[in-house]
């Protein structure tokens, strides 16, 4: 008789507790069911989050020579919640090989995406790999669409091809370069140098001005020759301008190297990006002015500080 009733406890006890991980096993709302059927991967529903898993499994990563298995923190993702109003926000980290970053860059801008941090994780990681951070608003249905041209390039971006330096060419015209540019530079050696302040933003630490002189600038150094040149430099914008100036920088085929902050408690915050490119110097400074002409344009309501 007491065997009985264990058994019948028993019973009891499974018969409560599969209705519930059935129940949870059918939450993923259907809309979010389509979204990983329209991406082809897999994810779970938790804590009101759907989760799209997008691994790196493709990638054989060592760090200083060490295998690392992809849980090591090569898992990519974009992840969807719903706010108030019935909406989503997306936001996301890709894992991305140095080829992949800009042109999946340019096809989350192309569709609406804004990518919101691009850095890397580790050192001495080979092939180098580096994490996008990106960020999306709407429904579902259009979200997914937006990003998938996004998603599907990973994996599928040919590796860059190297090409030399010429030999011979014509020295930079740095004239003609500041005047595309609208601001004058200095010459160190072979490099050519334009630096813009801005003094705009009104920035403030702690009641101390935080001018260009303590990093709060945007510029491009040029090198090589006027045919064959290399133009590097920083950028610095508000969150407003972020996605404008890299919109530009992209147009103009110059690469994205990294987006950060360089300081914290400031205001206003100002977000920094590092680029780089390649070819005929006035190209090269044509693609730094249009970055900068998405700069300070609506600046006249910032300013105040701690």
């Amino acid at each position: 008789m007491l065997k009985s009733i264990r058994v019948m406890l028993l019973l009891s006890n499974v018969a409560l507790i599969l209705p519930a991980v059935s129940t949870s096993a059918q939450n993923i709302p259907s809309d979010y069911e389509e979204v990983l059927k329209t991406l082809d991967k897999k994810g779970d529903f938790k804590d009101g989050v759907l989760k799209v898993n997008i691994p790196r499994n493709d990638l054989k990563i060592t760090i200083q020579g060490f295998p690392t298995a992809t849980p090591f923190g090569f898992g990519g993702w974009i992840a969807f919640t719903k706010t108030a109003n019935g909406s989503e926000v997306m936001m996301g980290d890709l894992v991305l090989s140095q080829d992949e970053v800009n042109p999946v860059m340019s096809a989350l801008l192309d569709n609406g995406i804004d990518v919101t941090a691009l850095h890397n994780h580790f050192f001495w990681d080979d092939p180098r790999v580096y994490f996008m951070h990106v960020h999306g608003m709407g429904k579902a249905a259009d979200l997914t669409k937006r990003v998938k041209p996004g998603l599907e390039l990973i994996g599928h971006v040919a590796p860059a091809a190297t090409t030399a330096v010429s030999s011979g060419g014509t020295p930079l015209d740095t004239q003609k370069l500041a005047k595309i540019v609208g601001h004058e530079g200095e010459a160190s050696g072979a490099v050519y140098k334009i630096t813009v302040a801005r003094d705009d933003l009104k920035m403030k630490e702690h009641g101390a001005a935080i001018n260009a002189r303590m990093g709060l600038n945007t510029w491009a150094a040029f090198t090589g020759t006027q045919e064959d040149a290399a133009i590097a430099g920083d950028v610095a914008m508000l969150e407003s301008e972020v996605t404008p100036v890299l919109k530009a920088l992209r147009k103009n085929g110059l690469d994205v190297v990294a987006i950060h902050h360089h300081m914290i408690e400031v205001t206003p915050m100002v977000i920094f990006l590092h680029y780089w490119g390649r070819g005929p110097a006035e190209k090269l400074a044509t693609g730094f002015k249009a970055a900068l002409d998405e700069l300070g344009k609506s600046t006249s309501a910032h300013g105040g500080g701690h």
